[in-house]
């Protein structure tokens, strides 16, 4: 029994040091948590909000306004769902055949996709689908994951891993978890021309390249670097043109997705607050390829935590929306109206909506 014993001891062991796993973890230091605290102190203002009906859908990642008050939203299915003016759940529209994401229509009501497994498409007004591009410089874009379209017709999205394939690593949130640990940078920041169909690399090496969100004077492109917990900011236009900042960072979350506001603001999304166990690891690699050993239970995974943020254009918070139940989970953006808030979620089989004239006043602005 005692020889067995050892044996098993050893087999464990060996697995835990030696089995091939599909990530390569470097050392980075992840900034000191401050949790929620400050600008961030828990609240419940989140938890105000009501809800319209998916059908059998799940996962409402992200929303588009079209310009005769149309919102749109893409599911887990690669539907495309559709919401009409004062009604009270969406309605199947088109599917895409993969994973649609990042939402956003242009000038002539083309509604623009970023598509985790397929790429960067265009679904006309009459529901055709075109693909606009899959590749870039020669690469195949692994994992196209939000977008944004600017006044001249120019298309902005992330491709937030060139490594861990979507569909091929088993989801969305899958391939994001194992390029979150990792932590090598496998993103980046992807403009796609219309009129020439050349599609370019703006931003490279990024922890998991996710939300975009062209300014409102459309001088510069923010985007999400979700595993660093941060926004950066890449200018379009200007005598910045090409240079790179940070907007905000050391967020409380993990960033999903970004969207302009009405007022002139900023809305972001929190997929999952920060994980304790992987800031504590950040400096150890070997450590974090031995949790990618571990079962599937015990690795760090997302915590359900509704949390949005609204940033002004000086990249300070105005605004921190939270449900701390964790009912509406996973939560990854805002679409803000007139009247309401849309919050979308990675796993919800609803659409969570906010009467803004019941938030706290100034929780809206």
């Amino acid at each position: 029994m005692r020889t067995i014993l050892i044996i098993a001891l050893l087999s464990v062991t060996g697995y835990l040091l030696f089995w091939p796993v599909p990530v390569e973890p470097v050392a980075w230091d992840a900034p000191e948590n401050k949790g929620y605290s400050g600008v961030h102190l828990t609240n419940d203002s989140l938890s105000l909000s009501d809800s319209l009906s998916l059908g059998n859908e799940f996962g409402p990642e992200d929303f588009a306004l079209r310009s005769d008050g149309i919102i749109a939203t893409a599911t887990h299915s690669g539907t495309i769902m559709l919401l009409a003016p004062n009604d009270k759940h969406f309605t199947p529209w088109v599917n895409t055949g993969g994973r649609p994401l990042g939402l956003e229509f242009d000038a002539s009501d083309n509604l623009i996709v970023a598509d985790a497994y397929l790429g960067l498409l265009s679904i006309s007004p009459s529901g055709d689908i075109t693909l606009l591009t899959d590749t870039v410089d020669g690469t195949p874009i692994v994992y196209a994951d939000d977008v944004d379209v600017a006044e001249n017709g120019m298309i902005y999205f992330s491709d937030a891993t060139t490594k861990f394939h979507a569909k091929a690593y088993g989801g969305t949130l899958s391939g994001s978890l194992l390029e979150i640990l990792e932590h090598k940078g496998n993103g980046r920041l992807l403009a796609y021309n219309p009129n020439t169909n050349v599609t370019t690399v703006l931003m490279d090496g990024l922890v998991f390249a996710n939300g975009v969100a062209i300014s409102h004077n459309q001088q510069y492109v923010l985007m999400n670097e979700t595993g660093s917990y941060q926004v950066l900011r890449y200018f379009i236009a200007g005598p910045k043109t090409g240079l790179v900042d940070v907007f905000i960072d050391n967020l409380p979350g993990f960033p999903d997705n970004i969207a302009t506001a009405p007022d002139g603001g900023y809305w972001v999304g929190f997929a999952s607050p920060r994980s304790a166990s992987l800031d504590d690891l950040s400096n150890s690699p070997f450590l974090r390829k031995v949790v990618q050993r571990l079962p599937a239970s015990l690795r760090p995974k997302a915590k359900a935590y509704g949390h949005v943020i609204k940033l002004n254009k000086q990249g300070k918070v105005t605004s921190d929306l939270q449900d701390p139940s964790g009912n509406y989970p996973l939560t990854t953006g805002v679409l803000e109206t007139t009247d309401m808030l849309y919050i979308s979620s990675l796993t919800a089989t609803y659409v969570a909506v906010v009467e803004k004239a019941n938030l706290p006043k100034g929780e809206d602005e």
